[in-house]
């Protein structure tokens, strides 16, 4: 298959996971707010662990078989993380859009409803981690974007879980709960899409793709999941929860990639 339908296939399996996650949502399933958190913080983790292992570390071997040189290799991969993080900064003050325990952030609404307002955060929050699927099948290591596919799906599930469970206490039905937690996982192939094309066509967009995805993950971990995850006092959990994710992210990475 070609990068870009590597990419299309792999991001659309790690989307879809988010409604694996709100499964427990359409079954009426109470989750603890501690476990909830927790979980959360493992996605926190595979995140983190994937930008550094699937991404940055590639970026800056492809840079310098491109570029020549370590300095030149480290400024580059530097400029295309700070790239990444701004760009996902800049859709968070253009975008209207609320977080379930932080509020509304963005742009005025206006009359958009509050359904709608959570739906465009996740957008925010997942079309990078599609777009690191995507740029992480670059140069034909498919086996680097299997495990980056891997990982992001593995921490989709405890995010589609939040939002659904989020939904149900805004007091919407199960059903329709789950749909939108499902849903909001689809934005990922896009991203995908875009991102293998981008380093397909030429190699030179490898690294920076690379990074790029990088630092817009790194952001949404600092600016929205961490911080989501200490909002009710299980820090604890949390942490424990974004070890485990960073640890196994990491041995995924060294066994696929």
């Amino acid at each position: 298959m070609s990068i870009v339908t590597w990419g299309l296939l792999a991001s659309l399996a790690a989307g879809l996971m988010t409604g694996v996650g709100a499964v427990p949502v359409l079954l009426g399933r109470a989750v603890p707010a501690r476990r909830n958190d927790a979980m959360l913080g493992f996605a926190a983790g595979v995140m983190l662990s994937a930008s550094f292992f699937s991404l940055i570390l590639p970026g800056l071997e492809a840079a310098q078989r491109q570029y020549g040189g370590v300095p030149a290799a480290a400024l580059i991969v530097g400029a295309g993380i700070g790239l990444g993080a701004l760009a996902v900064a800049a859709m968070n003050e253009a975008l209207p859009h609320e977080h379930f325990i932080a509020g509304p952030e963005g742009a005025d609404p206006g009359a958009l409803a509050r359904i709608w307002l959570f739906v465009i955060a996740i957008t925010i929050h997942n079309f990078p981690e599609g777009l690191a699927v995507g740029v992480g099948f670059g140069g034909g290591d498919v086996g680097n974007g299997l495990s980056l596919a891997t990982g992001i799906g593995l921490q989709n599930a405890p995010e589609g879980l939040a939002v659904g469970l989020a939904l149900r206490a805004q007091g919407y039905g199960r059903l329709y709960a789950f749909l939108v937690a499902t849903a909001t996982g689809l934005i990922e192939p896009l991203g995908g899409v875009l991102g293998a094309a981008a380093v397909s066509a030429s190699a030179l967009v490898l690294p920076w793709g690379l990074a790029f995805a990088a630092g817009a993950m790194i952001y949404i971990i600092s600016h929205e999941i961490i911080p989501e995850t200490h909002r009710r006092g299980h820090q604890n959990a949390a942490t424990a929860g974004l070890v485990v994710g960073l640890i196994l992210m990491m041995v995924l990475d060294v066994t696929l990639g």
